[in-house]
Parts: structure tokens; sequence; C-alpha cells
């Protein structure tokens, strides 16, 4: 017995290790995939767990619901998309012009 590793996959057609490549491709896909949907819905049980407490944050909201929304099958439609960019950017100028203002009074 020897401490060296063989690598089979030398000893294989390149069909066959082709064929390996991409199940160890797409077995990595999956495991991101995986790992990005439990961060989106932590971020979401985060992001969704109190009320706004300003207009601001509100807005982060509606932009992250928006985002999700102009991913979709359904937002594939370009005008859709040029609205969905439209509204995003008015609520990221007003948010960025109102800070420091909370429901129209100074904090």
């Amino acid at each position: 017995m020897t401490d060296k590793a063989i690598n089979l996959d030398q000893h294989r057609g390149m069909a066959a290790q082709k064929a390996t490549e991409i199940r160890r491709a797409l077995a990595d896909v999956k495991e991101n995939e995986r790992v990005l949907r439990r961060q989106r819905e932590d971020l979401e049980l985060h992001l969704f767990a109190a009320s706004a407490e300003s207009w601001p944050e509100a807005a982060e909201k509606a932009v992250y619901l928006l985002h999700l929304f102009a991913a979709s099958f359904a937002a594939e439609d370009p005008r859709l998309r040029k609205m969905i960019s439209a509204v995003v950017e008015d609520f990221e100028r007003l948010s960025t012009e109102n800070k420091g203002y909370t429901n129209g009074s100074e904090s």
C-alpha cells in the first residue's frame, strides 16, 4: 500500500471525465443556491421582523421587494423594468435627501 494518492480520472475516458466534472459543478451550484436561499431567508426575517420606523426604512423594504419582482419572470417586460428602476431611483434619491428627518420632522 502507498500513501500516494492515485488520480483515477486519468484512467477514464474523456467523456467520463467530462461527466464527472459536470456532476461536480452541478453539485457546487446546488450547494451555492442552498446557501443563498438560507441567507435570503435570514435577511427577510431580519428586514421584515418589525415595522419600519421611518420613510427611508420603508423605502428599503419596498426596494428589496421591487428587486425581487424585477428578477421574476413577470418583470421581463422592458416597460416594467424601466418603471421599477425609476421607482428605485426615486426611493434612493429621496432617502438620501431626507437623512436626519423622521416622519416630516428633524430628529
